[in-house]
């Protein structure tokens, strides 16, 4: 008992740290040790498990299998014996209560644990007008448990690993067994099993660039969400899931360009209406990728015009050049948009007005803008604002500088050659050998028609090819 307590002292720093807290009783003439974490225990939990004891010490005078009488004492679900001093260290930093007993060779563990966090409110970037109103949260638990509430299936695993060496945070893989792919899901693992660092204090982010690799490339390689309902439907298709404690998204793997256009409102309204909401959402990308460029384009040489749009182009000229003002316009609105992100809110409606009616109106006035700059940088800020993807819409962001230096520099050429080598560096991207553009390329007729229209869902009735179902319809044909 002695050397259990002073390899706690040593490991844990009692006496140093503060939140960690010990309590020793002796209980039918022999010694407990009571060690818990204050801030992820719940008090009133300890408190019962005291009672317990102090009662069973003052009811029972048998001296014998003093061990099983203390379980069978702990009123509690999750109870368990480790016979690693190492593990109980784990599990006590966890937020588990570890109980040492005098001249035994095991503890026992009672899961207790209370993490802080806020309540499942809906996600501020992933609103609808129609469903469900709750998210995720930091809690690993709580996000499991919003998930099960969708698919009560007996299949649904809900594997968990530690990763960091000093932060052992908890990451959860999720899938269901008969549907998705056994050597994905293995793939997942090894990734994740072969992480190697201190902690992941930035949580799925870092765990992201370990699983898919992203280097240099600015385009999405995996899916976040906060919603419950995107993640059940993206299970029953198949994906895997992964949840890293403390973050409220979760990351949907494999993925490709097309899964981060989708938007859940779509699938909240009538399938007419959701197509018609899809495509003027496709509008707003196309417009926030090629507006400015050919703008610029049209600008720089104009009798690429033709007669029925002469209209377009500066009527007006300043001391500034055109493609500098596109630059400034930029950066400044990406500017604001910082500025909005860290302003508190009952500031950011004066920061909205400053930045419209001082900033634009006077900038326009003293001629460093013309109208046509700021109208143009508007229109394609709001095709970024609306890709559901927040990722996807800052990669269409340096796509879009990437085109309007390659027209500045080189016109015509350069938009052609631009857009090329965009589309075959998309086309090159394979995170976990997943093709990026698919359905589009490789080509499948009627995976991408589902991507243009949001059909009914009776008449989907097979689950995508892209993740390799082992079970690849979803519903019978009756």
């Amino acid at each position: 008992m002695v050397e259990n307590e002073n390899y706690l002292k040593e490991t844990l720093g009692i006496g140093t740290t503060f939140d960690i807290g010990v309590r020793k009783l002796s209980i039918l003439d022999k010694e407990l040790q009571i060690y818990f974490l204050n801030g992820l225990c719940d008090s009133a939990f300890i408190i019962e498990v005291l009672k317990e004891l102090m009662f069973l010490d003052a009811t029972e005078k048998k001296q014998v299998r003093i061990k099983e009488q203390i379980e069978n004492r702990l009123t509690h679900v999750q109870v368990e014996r480790v016979k690693l001093l190492n593990e109980a260290v784990d599990q006590l930093l966890a937020g588990l209560i570890v109980i040492l007993i005098e001249d035994e060779t095991e503890a026992i563990l009672v899961d207790v644990r209370s993490y802080p966090g806020r309540g499942p409110d809906e996600p501020d970037t992933e609103r609808v007008v129609r469903g469900a109103r709750d998210g995720f949260t930091e809690n690993l638990i709580v996000n499991t448990a919003l998930t099960r509430r969708r698919i009560r299936d007996e299949r649904l695993r809900h594997e968990i690993v530690q990763v960091g060496v000093r932060s052992k945070t908890d990451i959860c893989i999720a899938y269901i067994k008969d549907i998705a792919d056994p050597e994905y899901i293995e793939t997942v693992k090894k990734e994740l099993e072969g992480i190697n660092i201190d902690g992941i204090s930035m949580a799925d982010k870092v765990v992201e660039e370990y699983i898919v690799k992203q280097g240099l490339n600015p385009f999405p390689l995996v899916r976040y969400t906060e919603r419950p309902d995107v993640t059940a439907t993206h299970l029953l298709e198949g994906h895997v899931v992964v949840y890293v404690d403390t973050s409220p998204s979760v990351i949907i793997l494999p993925t490709t360009f097309f899964h981060h256009v989708q938007h859940a409102e779509e699938f909240r309204q009538a399938p007419l209406v959701g197509t018609f909401l899809r495509w003027v959402r496709f509008s707003g990308m196309i417009f926030a990728l090629f507006i400015l460029p050919l703008w610029l384009l049209m600008v720089m040489q104009p009798n690429l015009l033709p007669e029925v749009l002469e209209f377009i182009g500066p009527n007006e000229t300043t001391n500034v050049p055109v493609f500098a003002q596109i630059v400034i316009a930029e950066v400044g609105i990406e500017l604001l948009r910082m500025a909005a992100i860290h302003t508190p809110s009952p500031l950011a409606t004066a920061l909205g007005l400053v930045a419209a009616l001082l900033i634009g109106e006077i900038a326009i006035n003293v001629g460093l803008f013309i109208p046509e700059v700021i109208l143009y940088v508007a229109l394609g800020a709001i095709g970024t604002f609306a890709t559901p993807s927040y990722e996807l819409g800052i990669a269409l962001k340096l796509s879009r500088l990437a085109l309007l230096f390659a027209v500045f520099i080189f016109k015509v050429p350069g938009f052609m050659i631009g857009v090329t080598l965009l589309i075959l560096f998309m086309v090159s991207i394979r995170p976990m050998n997943t093709p990026y553009l698919w359905p589009f390329l490789p080509f499948y007729p009627k995976a991408f028609l589902d991507i243009l229209f949001r059909l009914s869902v009776p008449i989907k009735k097979k689950r995508p090819k892209i993740v390799n179902p082992q079970n690849t319809t979803k519903q019978s044909a009756n």
